[in-house]
């Protein structure tokens, strides 16, 4: 077999990090905005996001939630009431301080100090504080519960270290908030939107993960409980996907979110929150991508079939289109994955296999490509872009009839979702190592120079307080963390590796993004 000439020019096995930069770039995902840490989200990648938006939108109605919004700018004061919560964000907040700039005694503009705020207002990391707010207001008796909202919002957390989609200082997500009667309510609520995140996952992102509790180091700041989702990148490293917090009444306590019992006293609401972001579509690339560029799943392809007409700028190309146009209309009115399939005729001047290349990288599942011989043959040449390659080192075309494409193309498109899943899944449980029983094994094991280690099983004593802080500062040494507590783990049968106490749960040690 040749070799093959991929559409990117960086592999992941060789730098897996700029390899995620060019899948970004060259399938025209997002680009830098000129603000560091924040994005420009380009057609294709705003694209993949709303139809996550809906199809999340969607699941979030059917559990009774309702949609509202917030305002971007939260009063300090907010925040003050709640010192653990304020104590986690307060080194990622940016805070709004004047209303108006003046121009400087030395050119440029400046603000002017007569237009210094009475009090500082944050741009929103998080809404927690600003919807307690409301919900004191709204909740006045049992009958208001449970209260169940959500937004769809940016928020701002002024990082450090940026990566497009993966970390941001701006960044698109929803956040849900319930409040609830009490304790079982709010966990039974925690527990929804946690299985909720999971299933979404993977039967619409086709990205297998993790679902289970984070240590208490872990937990969101103020949580009681903080429950994730943790998906695989092909480079070993575990991506915490999405979370779901259960926060006792202690937000409520500080917001002065109290309803009227059943029996006519007085009570704090226990209340939730839980949300995943753009960050979903950096996992997305990094679990489905490829040396030829991204490989989006059709739920969540903008164009499921990219019609490619073979143009020569020749009196054929009429005929040549229309074709395509009638092929077109007869996919669009195909039903696949539930939904109407979303088909483009992309009639942009260029060269064909430029073009071609061009939706490679950015993913699209299928791509048609029509020439006047497949025109005059009633044929397609069908390219699946989750099995690019033929024995040849060639794309691997078929070349059904224009009738077996129409009808075969809902099946096509339900066998590349499953297909990148499968292939995701197999490579995760591939690198998930188990029955490594003390801590030098756990260091020789990541001290060996595996490019892509994966994650380690291990047994787990639930240590708290110093002792959880040294285990911390262990794992810190070897640039490890503990992702969570599988829901489904296999019961402990031995030893905690970090402390020699008996082990109560198994846990996944894993590098981290």
């Amino acid at each position: 077999m040749s070799a093959i000439r991929h559409a990117l020019s960086v592999k992941r096995a060789d730098d897996f990090a700029q390899w995620y930069q060019a899948v970004v770039s060259q399938a025209d995902m997002a680009e830098e905005s000129g603000v560091r840490g924040c994005m420009v989200i380009k057609p294709w990648g705003y694209g993949i996001w709303e139809r996550i938006q809906r199809l999340m939108d969607d699941r979030i109605k059917a559990a009774g939630v309702q949609n509202c919004y917030f305002p971007l700018f939260i009063p300090l004061s907010y925040f003050a009431k709640e010192a653990e919560h304020v104590e986690g964000f307060a080194k990622e907040m940016a805070v709004v301080t004047h209303h108006r700039l003046v121009a400087g005694d030395k050119g440029g503009l400046v603000p002017d100090p007569e237009a210094k705020l009475e009090e500082p207002l944050v741009v929103r990391p998080t809404s927690e504080t600003v919807i307690g707010a409301a919900m004191a207001r709204w909740v006045q008796s049992w009958r208001d519960l449970p209260m169940l909202t959500n937004q769809w919002a940016n928020v701002v957390r002024w990082e450090m270290r940026t990566r497009m989609f993966l970390r941001t200082s701006e960044f698109l997500w929803q956040e849900g908030h319930t409040a609830h009667e009490d304790r079982d309510g709010a966990m039974e609520e925690t527990l929804r939107a946690l299985e909720m995140y999971r299933s979404f996952s993977e039967d619409v992102l086709a990205m297998p993960v993790v679902a289970g509790e984070k240590p208490e180091n872990e937990r969101f700041p103020g949580a009681e409980a903080t429950y994730s989702i943790e998906a695989m990148m092909q480079d070993g490293k575990a991506l915490q996907a999405g979370t779901s917090h259960y926060l006792g009444t202690s937000f409520a306590e500080a917001a002065g979110i109290q309803y009227q019992d059943r029996e006519g006293g007085q009570r704090h609401a226990h209340t939730t929150s839980w949300g995943v972001s753009t960050r979903l579509i950096g996992g997305v690339i990094m679990t489905h991508g490829d040396d030829d560029g991204l490989r989006v799943p059709p739920a969540i392809a903008p164009f499921q079939v990219v019609i490619l007409p073979m143009l020569r700028d020749d009196a054929g190309d009429e005929a040549l289109i229309a074709y395509c146009r009638e092929l077109h209309t007869q996919i669009a009115g195909q039903t696949a994955l539930g939904e109407p399939v979303r088909v483009l005729l992309d009639t942009k001047p260029g060269k064909a296999a430029a073009k071609r290349w061009d939706w490679v990288r950015k993913g699209a599942p299928v791509i048609l490509e029509i020439g006047g011989r497949d025109m005059e043959n009633g044929k397609v040449s069908q390219l699946r872009r989750d099995r690019l390659w033929n024995d040849a080192a060639k794309p691997d075309f078929s070349a059904p009839s224009r009738e077996e494409c129409v009808a075969g193309i809902a099946g096509l498109l339900q066998d590349i979702q499953q297909n990148l899943f499968q292939e995701a899944r197999d490579r995760r449980d591939a690198n998930i190592t188990r029955g490594i029983d003390t801590l030098d094994a756990l260091t020789d094991f990541f001290a060996e120079g595996k490019v892509f280690p994966g994650w380690v099983e291990v047994q787990w004593s639930r240590p708290t307080g110093e002792a959880l802080d040294k285990v911390v500062e262990q794992l810190k040494a070897l640039k490890l963390t503990i992702r969570n507590v599988p829901m489904d783990a296999t019961a402990a049968d031995g030893t905690c590796i970090f402390t020699g106490a008996p082990a109560v749960e198994r846990i996944f040690v894993a590098r981290a993004y």
